[in-house]
């Protein structure tokens, strides 16, 4: 999409995010979602990237139907699992220590109000100190963002006061704003401060490295002390060797739905992402960064799950060897 194509209102607030993330950055997002919602269009494939094989949702749906799991299969998308999560972390000051971080992944929310309601009812009411989305809120890749965005205003009430977030592949730099409008802090490359007990950690923040490549570690890590302990929010798995290596102490992220659709036992068919499969769900490590891979709150290509029911995440924050 060209900076002409958009309306007044839309280049008044992406104004405002040039400011921060620069114009190399804002037009590289706005020209690939061109090309996204042209491909469209077109009718086209872009082989590449699951999400983007425009028959494979036509195909999936009438395999199911054939075969009488289509029903349960979209039932299985509304029994949403709360985990919990207990990570050590090096560097972690005391104030923190059982800090909770509440987890959303790849909500996909404009699916239907059927599976909003469903989120809603499960995050309703669980105790945590911070919440953090780590991308895709629409289900398909391009379109209208704006159901997606009045779904997440339906949830917003229930995440808490501090809610940070980053975008994936399935969403679009214009949600930015609206989504700023509800309190909630985009992260684009960026870094936000969080303080208790006269202590900090910090929330660092990519954009997405699946599709977009629009992602920048250096600039997230930006103005961060050293020595801090750090929480990386990425959409997808895939650049943890350079997050490692950055001294990131935890990355948090999603893009996988940990296969979606699985064998029995939760063995994956298809992840959708060059990061090895022992990070598709659930916690891992590199080095001495610490992971967990969230399988996901919604559905995308077909709302259904098989072997693998969506999740909620709280993460508490514990210190490592008395914080050492």
């Amino acid at each position: 999409m060209k900076w002409s194509e958009l309306s007044d209102e839309e280049q008044a607030a992406l104004e405002r995010l040039r400011l921060r993330i620069g114009r190399a950055h804002l037009l590289q997002r706005l020209g690939l979602e061109g090309e996204d919602e042209a491909r469209v269009r077109r009718r086209r494939t872009h082989f590449p990237h699951l999400e983007n094989w425009l028959a494979l949702p036509a195909v999936l749906h009438g395999l199911l139907t054939l075969l009488g799991l289509r029903g349960r299969g979209r039932g299985n998308t509304l029994r949403i699992e709360l985990r919990r999560h207990e990570v050590a972390l090096e560097r972690l000051p005391a104030a923190f220590d059982g800090f909770r971080l509440l987890h959303l992944s790849d909500l996909h929310l404009d699916v239907g109000q059927p599976f909003v309601a469903a989120l809603i009812e499960r995050v309703r009411g669980v105790e945590h100190d911070a919440c953090v989305l780590t991308g895709d809120f629409r289900f398909r890749t391009s379109g209208p963002h704006q159901p997606a965005m009045a779904a997440l205003a339906a949830l917003r009430p229930h995440l808490g006061p501090r809610v940070f977030a980053v975008l994936g592949n399935h969403d679009t730099v214009r949600m930015v704003p609206p989504m700023e409008a509800l309190g909630i802090q985009v992260l684009m490359n960026e870094s936000a401060r969080l303080e208790r007990g006269g202590e900090a950690v910090y929330i660092a923040g990519i954009d997405d490295a699946h599709y977009f490549r629009a992602h920048g570690l250096h600039k997230a890590a930006d103005g961060i002390p050293a020595e801090a302990c750090t929480v990386l929010l990425s959409h997808t798995p895939e650049p943890y060797r350079q997050a490692a290596h950055c001294g990131f102490a935890l990355m948090l992220c999603g893009h996988t739905h940990g296969g979606q659709i699985c064998l029995p036992g939760g063995i994956p068919i298809l992840t959708d992402s060059d990061a090895p499969r022992a990070l598709a769900r659930g916690p891992w490590r590199y080095g001495r960064m610490r992971g967990y891979t969230s399988v996901g709150c919604g559905s995308s290509i077909l709302d259904v799950r098989f072997n693998c029911r969506p999740e909620v995440t709280v993460h508490r924050l514990v210190r490592a060897g008395g914080g050492a």
